[in-house]
């Protein structure tokens, strides 16, 4: 099984990890690494990394403690396209939920999907996430995760 782990996007990283894309068909489901760099430029709270998988850069994600109540987010998941299907994303999002928890000291935490998103939501509800019946300001459903 990969060993999975996060590191800082630096120098050394960046441009392989602006490189991650999603497969076309889900293209609209999620903003491009690109975007997302931008937005944690802009706002420091958010917290981007490359996913790692023993040693190559496999995927993008982004987390912070944001919103007017200090709501803990993993907002972001990207795995590249060459690399989905092999069972990463669970194993990501198991890591994520990990380092955001213990990083944060926060027992419950959010995200948030375009419904048409139906793998995701499958992945997220099984790993334990329940849509709490609202939508972010994007209309995008919110889930919950309980510690």
């Amino acid at each position: 099984m990969s060993q999975v782990y996060f590191q800082e996007i630096d120098e050394k990283n960046e441009r392989i990890v602006r490189g991650v894309r999603v497969k076309p068909e889900q293209e609209h489901f999620i903003e491009t690494v690109d975007e997302c760099l931008e937005e944690a430029a802009a706002y420091p709270e958010w917290h981007p990394v490359a996913i790692y998988s023993d040693d190559k850069v496999v995927g993008f994600a982004m987390y912070g403690c944001v919103g007017r109540n200090g709501e803990t987010w993993i907002d972001r998941v990207i795995i590249d396209q060459d690399e989905q299907g092999k069972g990463l994303g669970r194993l990501v999002m198991t890591k994520l939920i990990d380092v955001v928890t213990r990083d944060y000291g926060v027992n419950v935490l959010y995200l948030s999907i375009i419904e048409e998103n139906r793998g995701a939501r499958y992945l997220y509800e099984s790993l334990g996430f329940e849509y709490i019946h609202e939508r972010d300001p994007n209309g995008e459903l919110i889930f919950e995760y309980c510690v």
